[in-house]
């Protein structure tokens, strides 16, 4: 009994040590609004100017706040208004999840970001957009990537 206490301890405090108290994470907006969903995709309007958004884990996509069931929707949404930057029809997989946080918005205290590799037609290396399902910020399109002139059903 003792030391199945002890191990629960060990990993209450192990787990519990990997989730900074303050966030690392720079654009979050609880007043942004979602964009306007038309069909299966969001209407993005706006381009990111900062190379850092999406790409780096403290500039993330905040596409929150929606439930764990709601995040491949959302996230299709998003991919479904843009492509590659010469017009590509993107694709786009989770591939994992990283970057503990702490949040409100979470009964347990604390959020990942969600990891989805993007890839498209003549493209020399993927890449990873991380997303924030957990928070709320502007969502636009990351650099490299375009805004869908006239978005379809694609996925």
């Amino acid at each position: 009994m003792k030391k199945t206490a002890f191990a629960l301890l060990i990993l209450a405090l192990s787990v519990s040590s990997c989730i900074s108290t303050k966030s690392t994470i720079k654009n979050i907006d609880e007043t942004a609004s979602r964009p306007i969903l038309r069909g299966d995709y969001y209407v993005l309007t706006e381009y990111s100017d900062s190379a850092k958004y999406g790409y780096d884990s403290d500039y993330p996509i905040n596409i929150g706040f929606i439930s764990q069931s709601q995040e491949q929707n959302n996230v299709t949404y998003f991919f479904n208004g843009l492509e590659g930057p010469d017009g590509q029809k993107l694709s786009f997989e989770k591939t994992g999840s990283c970057c503990p946080f702490p949040t409100k918005n979470n009964r347990v205290g604390a959020g990942m970001l969600a990891q989805y590799t993007v890839t498209w037609e003549g493209q020399s290396k993927p890449v990873i957009l991380h997303f924030n399902t957990f928070e709320k910020g502007k969502i636009m399109c990351p650099k490299g990537l375009s805004i869908k002139k006239n978005p379809s059903r694609t996925h």
